[in-house]
């Protein structure tokens, strides 16, 4: 097949009119193509009076070679790459042993599925529950405020990106095409089949909870098992070599490939590894409030015309300025449509994060506004940075009025460094309340002072953006894991083979797709190790 790019056509356009475009660029008759699909679509809003869709599309067509022929004659149009997904290691039938998998985030759920497509069996531990349940108590925190500390939005199958807006765009670099592998098996879960080519995809919660437990259902169709609420309270280590997992209700699962995929939250696991002696550092993370606006006031100021136009959906920003004191602020994980969301793992904190459903269609936007921070602003250690978000965040609930409330604050009166008393025209979506009160002692003063600098500077940008009734909501601190458990090429622990620590929470992605990707390349890993050692047997 062949791939044309940047084919671009105004939001008016119909179907129609993009073949006649693919005929127009290979300078075809229609009766010459015999098939099409869409690579990729995105749209062009720099001009807001004339927004435009943008096309990658794949065309297969008769005697394509007398144009593969001739290629550098076509604008933009190149043969259509292999993005398939090669890996074939099958496991020996008489294999023993099974690699255990903790955590079902996207990284575990996605080690899982390789290893079983490939005959491994894997067993995976999750210390919450599965994702409908598990949905159940997220929603009754939000909804009453009685708080589960093992099953949240940090804690069950699916992780934490369960409770987003399922986002599933990445900028890693991924020349072996791993993340169509991922889409490819999210569309086969139940995702719509259009996060294939659109620029942005999302999916939203309401459909990741099925996909997730469509997911499961095929890991354990192959042979995999998933034991629900128990945590790894312990590893065994032999000789620097992992020999199995202490769980918490005392079973002991013996194994010499066990996958770490514990997500960013799982701080007594992480004291737990420092115990052992496994290799781990500090590392770099943001911290920073949500910021709530109209979504009509970013759509406007985005889209101009096209503003309210359904085929382009609700438009959203990524933002990020360089401050007077040195500091960096930036928007993160901006949910178009969405709500601020309580995101806490652990009794007596605050904590929130975003989320949006797949219509996009709630009154807010909402985004973090987060400053980086890294080891030198938090105490010593290796798990200083934990100990820095786990003050802020007992410190929020405590400004929140210590009933799992959100301290909030109207943007204006932050700007003038006033405390604010009740909401404005803007109404906070964070549940189960916010308090409004003063932000100013929520953060260090550095982040507070950048953030106050940064704000007037994104309204240039997204006019409206510093409007005195959007709200501030506090605090945002995981925005990624405060550690790294240090692994070398082979994915293994640096000083504890056959551990695998991989994700979001090992410190080695950051996102869906990303912590997906790391899972599938440990998976490889792990597949190909097992397989040598067990031929050296």
């Amino acid at each position: 097949m062949l791939r044309l790019n940047e084919i671009k056509l105004p939001v008016s356009h119909t179907e129609n009119d993009l073949e006649a475009e693919i005929v127009k660029r290979l300078k075809l008759k229609n009766s010459d193509i015999i098939n099409y699909r869409i690579f990729k679509r995105s749209y062009d809003a720099r001009k807001k009076d004339n927004v435009i869709f943008v096309y990658s599309v794949d065309a297969e067509i008769v005697n394509e070679s007398r144009i593969i022929s001739n290629l550098k004659k076509y604008k933009n149009v190149r043969i259509t790459p292999d993005m398939g997904y090669k890996f074939q290691i099958k496991a020996d039938e008489k294999l023993a042993e099974r690699p255990v998998i903790v955590g079902t985030g996207p990284c575990g759920l996605f080690a899982a599925l390789i290893l079983a497509q490939n005959g491994f069996r894997p067993v995976l531990i999750e210390r919450g529950k599965a994702v409908k349940e598990r949905s159940l108590d997220t929603f009754g925190f939000w909804k009453n405020g009685i708080f589960n500390p093992g099953s949240n939005v940090q804690f069950g199958e699916g992780g934490a990106g369960t409770f987003s807006d399922g986002k599933l765009n990445t900028q890693i670099k991924d020349h072996g095409h791993y993340g169509r592998k991922v889409l490819q098996e999210l569309v086969h879960a139940g995702a719509p089949e259009e996060i294939l080519h659109i620029s942005k995809p999302h999916v939203g919660t309401f459909r990741l909870v099925k996909i997730v437990e469509n997911i499961r259902n095929t890991i354990v169709s192959l042979g995999g098992e998933f034991r629900f609420e128990r945590r790894a309270d312990d590893i065994l280590i032999e000789e620097n070599k992992i020999k199995g997992v202490l769980l918490s209700n005392g079973e002991i699962l013996k194994s010499e490939h066990i996958i770490f995929a514990i997500g960013h939250s799982a701080r007594d696991t992480f004291r737990m590894l420092r115990n052992k002696g496994v290799s781990i550092e500090p590392k770099p993370f943001s911290i920073g409030f949500r910021i709530e606006h109209p979504q009509e006031l970013i759509n406007k100021s985005r889209l101009g015309d096209y503003s309210a136009d359904s085929r382009i959906g609700a438009a959203d920003y990524k933002l990020v300025h360089h401050c007077t004191n040195g500091r960096s602020v930036y928007s993160f994980c901006m949910c178009p449509g969405g709500r601020v969301v309580a995101a806490t793992s652990e009794e007596g904190c605050v904590v929130t994060n975003g989320m949006s459903q797949y219509s996009r269609d709630e009154q807010n936007a909402n985004s973090a506004i987060v400053v980086g921070v890294d080891p030198k602003d938090y105490p010593d250690g290796v798990l200083g940075g934990m100990e820095f978000q786990e003050q802020l965040e007992k410190q929020a609930y405590i400004l929140g009025g210590s009933n799992y409330y959100a301290p909030a604050q109207l943007v204006g009166n932050f700007l003038e460094g006033k405390p604010s008393e009740a909401e404005g025209s803007v109404h906070p979506s964070y549940q189960p309340g916010v308090k409004f009160t003063d932000l100013g002692s929520a953060l260090p003063e550095f982040a507070v002072r950048a953030i106050r600098e940064a704000i007037p500077f994104f309204d240039k940008q997204i006019n409206g953006f510093a409007m005195k009734d959007a709200v501030l909501t506090g605090v945002e601190t995981r925005t990624s894991s405060p550690v790294r458990i240090v692994r070398g090429e082979d994915f293994q622990s640096v000083n504890v083979k056959g551990l695998y620590p991989g994700g979001e929470g090992a410190g080695y992605a950051g996102g869906i797709i990303s912590a997906a990707i790391d899972g599938i390349k440990i998976a490889e890993a792990v597949a190909i190790d097992i397989m040598n050692k067990g031929n050296k047997d």
